[in-house]
């Protein structure tokens, strides 16, 4: 697959204070980001409204009058056009209860006050890491797009990540709304190989990223023997009131019980939303084996009166 091009990512900026909105605004500008500001949550809702095409970031505020940072991801999450922005969420508390508040109402991200630099740019590039390749698999999908609606079963496997960028392409246009769930297969089989096949805990990925080694350490551990021979098994299956997917990996398993949800202890780190966000965004359920190295993503095909006699 193509790189993902270098663009300049479009953020909207949401502060209160004015003093604070320049400053946040010439940080970001001097970092090479197209930048819109919003001087509350009503008029961020506006800009929303008129240019969601092109912003790529929320960076909002969570104290302000009138229409505050809750409100407005509430409002984004009700929306199809705007509920898969990502949103980072400034607040000068690091309460877990309110950044729980802020995780239910959709936000990915978290910054507390006063912004650091440094972690600024660090939190924003995770951002934009996610967006850019979100869009490029959504571009992908929609150029190889052909129909696939009287396919009731398939099995497939695969090692790379590269390999489960395309297979995730593939795979989405099986689903009733392929945009919908794209960025949920793609974020399972990804961490199938990394986390699953390749052993690389939450931990050591979180040192990688700081040191900018984390596709050195892809590379080396699919060429390592330990590694080399694993595989991804996927299978797909139509039945009458939902499609399923279902990802099964070689590796020990884990945890998976902790990131189904974003943590608020987590909330300010860099990575780690992948399970979450496809649990919360792209599926009606996720369901890991008790050992972890299997999950099966279910979506509905058909609206059903009532959801607990259909999970039942």
């Amino acid at each position: 697959m193509k790189k993902i091009e270098s663009a300049p990512l479009s953020i909207l900026a949401v502060d209160d204070n004015p003093t604070s909105l320049r400053l946040l605004e010439a940080m970001l500008q001097r970092n090479k980001f197209d930048v819109r500001t919003a001087a509350n949550g009503r008029e961020a809702m506006e800009v929303l409204y008129e240019f969601y095409e092109s912003i790529d970031i929320v960076l909002l505020d969570k104290m302000m009058p009138e229409m505050d940072g809750i409100e407005v991801c509430n409002a984004m999450k009700a929306d199809e056009k705007l509920r898969n922005i990502p949103i980072i969420m400034q607040t000068a508390a690091d309460r877990p209860e309110e950044i729980s508040e802020g995780i239910a109402a959709g936000v990915f991200y978290y910054l507390t006050k006063p912004l650091a630099s440094e972690m600024l740019l660090s939190v924003v590039a995770a951002a934009g890491k996610q967006v850019r390749h979100h869009k490029l698999l959504r571009d992908e999908m929609e150029r190889r797009k052909i129909s696939f609606g009287l396919v009731q079963i398939m099995k497939c496997t695969f090692r790379t990540l590269e390999e489960a960028e395309g297979l995730s392409i593939f795979l989405a246009n099986y689903f009733d709304d392929p945009g919908r769930t794209l960025s949920g297969i793609s974020e399972l089989l990804i961490n199938a190989v990394e986390h699953g096949n390749l052993g690389i805990s939450y931990e050591t990925k979180s040192s990688l990223v700081a040191e900018e080694k984390w596709q050195e350490e892809i590379g080396k551990r699919l060429d390592d023997p330990q590694y080399a021979e694993r595989k991804v098994t996927v299978i797909f299956e139509r039945k009458e009131n939902a499609c399923y997917i279902q990802i099964t990996d070689e590796g020990d398993g884990f945890d998976w019980k902790q990131y189904l949800e974003i943590d608020p202890s987590r909330a300010m780190h860099n990575h780690g939303r992948g399970i979450a966000m496809a649990n919360m965004l792209c599926f009606n359920k996720l369901a890991y084996n008790e050992k972890g190295n299997q999950v099966t993503g279910i979506i509905e095909t058909k609206e059903t009166k009532d959801k607990d006699d259909f999970w039942g």
